[in-house]
């Protein structure tokens, strides 16, 4: 079986994680899992006064072509993602998955599969700002 990929973007505007679950579910899902990662007000125990995360533009491409890969390994029907770009304020969404399955163990491995996945690959990085003058790079998703 090969789940449908319902979204698969790098984006600048806000992302909206109940629009994003909502397409994973149909009539036949029984499960629905959404990841959404957060953007905090901390880090390595100093303040996050602010962060921007700036993407490679082959961004958008690597994010369809993960998703489209591990549609055909789950063991799901619906899947999406999307990762946000440009200056995030804290509390905001900066990557959100959502997962639709019949059974609940099934979306739960392959949210965090997804996950991970976007996290290894995606040529996305953080620029952090800390409230003690201080900012860092960091590449990950």
């Amino acid at each position: 079986m090969t789940a449908k990929v319902h979204l698969a973007t790098v984006t600048a505007d806000p992302l909206d994680a109940v629009a994003i679950t909502a397409l994973v579910s149909d009539q036949s899902t029984g499960a629905v899992v959404v990841f959404s990662g957060d953007v905090r007000n901390h880090d390595h125990g100093k303040e996050v006064l602010k962060l921007t995360y700036e993407a490679h533009p082959s961004a958008e491409e690597v994010i369809q072509t993960v998703m489209d890969s591990l549609a055909k390994t789950l063991e799901v029907t619906h899947i999406a993602a999307a990762h946000r770009v440009g200056p995030i304020p804290i509390g905001e969404s900066a990557l959100v998955v959502a997962v639709g399955s019949s059974h609940r163990g099934d979306a739960f491995s392959a949210c965090r599969e997804i996950v991970d996945q976007i996290k290894e690959q995606l040529p996305v990085w953080k620029h952090q700002y800390f409230a003690d003058g201080t900012d860092e790079w960091v590449n990950c998703a």
